[in-house]
């Protein structure tokens, strides 16, 4: 279990990191709506540019945390934490537009990611 949640940690963080800092502008399959870009996606669920920069701060904040959890532990639980509150939002925003599942796929792996990685934690405080 130990190595499951660093390999969730890992994929967490590299998958958000490369969402906003390397495929910000790109087209996906996974983006809501008829959205070309990240601006267009926040756009399509009604929220502005504030919001993008103000969701995207959090999940790289919550990113990098994971990644320093890999050295300093008590930085696991918030940031698991706050990427699964991230990505419940953005499950619920995918539903609020009526998107077909495979737009949720990204969130809804990585909001399992995070519930599992909160999960291993807690067992491990607890033994």
């Amino acid at each position: 279990m130990k190595y499951l949640k660093y390999v969730l940690m890992a994929a967490v963080s590299l998958v958000v990191i490369n969402v906003w800092f390397f495929r910000f502008n790109n087209p996906t399959i996974y983006r809501g709506g008829k959205a070309m870009n990240m601006m267009e996606e926040f756009a399509v669920y009604g929220l502005n540019e504030t919001m993008v920069y103000l969701i995207g701060g959090l999940k790289i904040l919550a990113a990098m945390g994971l990644l320093i959890g890999f050295v300093k532990r008590k930085a696991i639980l918030p940031s698991a934490a706050l990427m699964g509150a991230l990505m419940l939002g953005a499950v619920f925003m995918h539903f609020k537009v009526s998107d077909e599942a495979i737009k949720f796929l990204p969130a809804g792996l990585m909001l399992l990611f995070s519930l599992t990685i909160i999960l291993i934690n807690k067992q491990k405080q607890l033994s």
